[in-house]
């Protein structure tokens, strides 16, 4: 088990490289899925390349390196009992948006996380530490370079192991690209 911790925290760092050469921006979210409360800080380092440009838009894409408390309100199906876990992840992320950056936009991505431990709250468990982060989102960018948005976010291991009832959250998003 620590072999695993350990190769996935190293697989996590080796994405940190994306991060060298300067951070573009940070995000705070908050969320609710059921029984469940999440906050989320997160880091983004673009690519800098466009696809599909097209009557002015066009596909961007970024890393986006995240750490998030998540507080279940039912564990083991007992309400009111709590559960804290920490999630640290990774996500190739893509955005659909105008030229200039600015206005409204789609995103999407699917991520690797690290749980600090199980999931069981409100009859659904996951029973493997390690997720991953499927989010699909939209949002709106301002002139002066800040952000919001809602995401939906879903966490699952794939199918890797049963169960896995999956983890599902919608998340509210204010972001600040510097």
């Amino acid at each position: 088990m620590r072999f695993k911790t350990l190769s996935a925290l190293a697989a996590c760092m080796s994405f940190s490289s994306a991060f060298a050469a300067g951070l573009d921006g940070a995000s705070l979210e908050y969320g609710r899925g059921p029984e469940v409360a999440m906050v989320r800080l997160a880091v983004q380092s673009n690519w800098d390349k466009r696809w599909f440009e097209s009557n002015g838009t066009h596909v961007a894409g970024y890393w986006e390196g995240s750490l998030a408390q998540w507080r279940g309100d039912a564990y083991q199906n007992i309400e009111g009992q709590r559960q804290n876990i920490t999630s640290i992840g990774i996500t190739p992320m893509f955005r659909l948006r105008a030229d200039d950056g600015k206005g409204w936009y789609l995103e999407g991505g699917i991520g690797l996380h690290l749980l600090s431990k199980l999931y069981d709250n409100d009859s659904n468990m996951l029973s493997t530490r390690y997720q991953f982060g499927d989010q699909l989102g939209v949002g709106y960018a301002f002139r002066n370079g800040w952000e919001t948005g809602m995401t939906l976010v879903h966490y699952s291991n794939g199918g890797i192991k049963k169960p896995n009832s999956g983890v599902n959250f919608l998340m509210l998003r204010a972001a600040k690209s510097f």
